[in-house]
């Protein structure tokens, strides 16, 4: 009689152990969805970020270079800069190989 209530104990513990597989499986690809879904927004985000960045510094250039602003001094000094870079592209096309 024991034997056969180990064997039931057993029996209970496999299924147990079965059904906590299963669970955990459904919730690990739950959460690997919910992770790549994430992913997706975060560089949907990132890449969002990077746009306005770039629409704000064409926005500060263009009211420095309008006029009475602020922002004048930063944007002589942005135009000095891409001036240099310029001459330096420039140098580096005339010079032989």
């Amino acid at each position: 009689m024991a034997e056969k209530s180990v064997i039931i104990n057993i029996e209970n513990r496999i299924r147990q152990l079965m059904d906590d597989h299963k669970r955990l499986s459904d919730l690990c690809a739950e959460l690997t969805a919910q992770r790549d879904s994430l992913k997706a927004e975060n560089r949907t985000l990132q890449e969002r970020i990077r746009e306005l960045d770039g629409e704000l510094s064409r926005m500060q250039l263009t009211e420095g270079l309008a006029g009475g602003s602020r922002n004048r001094d930063k944007a002589r000094a942005r135009v000095n800069r891409l001036m240099r870079e310029v001459d330096k592209c420039i140098a580096l096309l005339g010079r032989p190989e």
